[in-house]
């Protein structure tokens, strides 16, 4: 990561990354530019290096900000019509220790809307293509943010994770991506989308850069009561079984791209020759993680977007007669098509004389993965996993058939029901020249050290 100091300015950082925003406009990455604050704040800092003055671990670092992190004055519409014209009044907590350490926002970049979706092809501003081929998706729901740093506009960006949303970006791009252990790094200030899933996290092109950015941001938040006292670099679980787990069913799966499962193979084996133990873990309850994960979440999401309604923020439909028409027009207009169905099945489960027979027992599946990923780390010390089953898609080949865009996260899921981190890396190309990533996870508070050994591994 290049850090500015007395032979290498703010400026020039800055700059050449808004060089490169412009070159690649065209893959439709960013949704808003940020270049008078940059430049103006890269001058700061620049004097403040001529004066002698101390300047933070990120000074002059470029940076992008998923379009649903909240920076006081930029916009915040999370790729959502909905949201349009919403000026945030304030910094997530991200932004604001992110930028106390010296780093410049050069803008927003694209997402699925609201972070509901698989491929960034459900926003309000289009898709984002992949930084490898144009043709093919960039993943989601952290599409933009993943392409911006492959194609070499940022240093970093910030990313969301529900059940996959860095790490299959980050494996669909080349590049590195961590969903940290759940509540290690605060929400406060980033639009919710499922709450007892989501976590923040960031994609970098080294292993290294993703250690820095956590001891940055890790730590416990009073305006978020879900984060944990801050472990990162002091209290982490260690990694010190030299055993290293890949999950049967996953394996086996008829699902799993060929390339994709030759790429796991390989790194099983290299850890296997830097004297890892291999060992076979079954995980049975797994097959069912991905059907509790979209009752789960959809429930959550219902609840989140309801405050969406035309009255305080944001877009208001001119389609109203009666305060019936506001709410009504209001949601059907600046919702997408994906908001909608999740709105639609949260509230169906959560109903009444629904509510045991679906969320409740989605619940107990999750407490069931849960007791089973412990179990799995009683005996190693990570699983390595695929990502998602396949490579990146066509643009437009999955988005008629929810349910095929539904089964990419089957792979991811579970890492987001369980609360537990992982660290998706790069493996290497296909032979169609398309990235290919694995995920690594670790028990809960491993993070340091999991991104460690996926710095050995990738």
């Amino acid at each position: 990561m290049k850090i500015a100091d007395s032979s290498t300015s703010a400026v020039s950082l800055v700059e050449s990354s808004l060089k490169r925003i412009e070159e690649t406009k065209d893959y439709n990455i960013f949704t808003y530019v940020d270049k008078n604050r940059a430049l103006k704040k890269a001058k700061e800092i620049d004097e403040k290096i001529k004066r002698g003055e101390t300047v933070g671990r990120l000074a002059g670092v470029p940076f992008a900000l998923k379009a649903n992190f909240l920076s006081k004055g930029r916009p915040a519409d999370a790729s959502a019509k909905i949201l349009t014209e919403f000026i945030s009044p304030i910094d997530s907590t991200t932004t604001e220790k992110l930028e106390a350490e010296g780093a410049i926002c050069v803008g927003c970049v694209n997402l699925d809307a609201f972070a509901h979706g698989s491929s960034t092809e459900n926003s309000y501003y289009g898709p984002t293509s992949n930084a490898f081929d144009k043709t093919r998706v960039a993943g989601g729901s952290s599409g933009g943010s993943a392409v911006a740093v492959a194609l070499g506009c940022v240093e970093f960006a910030t990313g969301s994770d529900t059940g996959g949303s860095i790490r299959q970006p980050a494996a669909f791009n080349g590049v590195f991506g961590i969903k940290p252990t759940y509540g290690t790094i605060s929400r406060y200030g980033v639009v919710a989308m499922a709450s007892s899933l989501d976590v923040i996290g960031f994609f970098t092109k080294a292993a290294e850069d993703l250690d820095i950015l956590m001891s940055i941001t890790a730590g416990q938040d009073p305006k978020d009561q879900t984060t944990l006292p801050d472990f990162y670099g002091k209290n982490d679980t260690p990694l010190n079984k030299k055993k290293i787990g890949f999950i049967k069913e996953f394996m086996e799966s008829s699902a799993l791209n060929p390339e994709i499962k030759a790429s796991l193979e390989s790194k099983l084996n290299e850890a296997k020759e830097n004297g890892y133990e291999i060992v076979e873990l079954s995980m049975p309850t797994l097959e069912y993680a991905l059907a509790a994960y979209y009752i789960i979440q959809p429930a959550e999401v219902a609840s989140n977007l309801s405050r969406y309604d035309g009255v305080r923020y944001g877009f208001r439909s001119s389609n109203v007669k009666s305060l019936d028409d506001l709410f009504a027009n209001t949601r059907d207009e600046g919702f997408m098509r994906e908001n909608k169905r999740r709105i639609m099945i949260g509230n169906f489960v959560l109903s009444s004389g629904f509510y045991d027979a679906y969320f409740l027992k989605a619940a107990k599946v999750r407490t069931l993965i849960i007791d089973e990923f412990n179990k799995a780390f009683e005996s190693v010390d990570a699983i390595l996993s695929p990502v998602s089953p396949n490579l990146a898609f066509k643009i437009g080949e999955k988005t008629s058939d929810p349910v095929l865009m539904y089964l990419e996260d089957v792979m991811s899921v579970p890492v987001n029901l369980a609360g537990i981190p992982a660290v998706a890396f790069p493996t290497g190309k296909s032979k169609d020249g398309l990235p290919l990533g694995l995920q690594l996870l670790g028990p809960r508070r491993s993070d340091k050290n999991l991104i460690k050994l996926a710095g050995k591994l990738a």
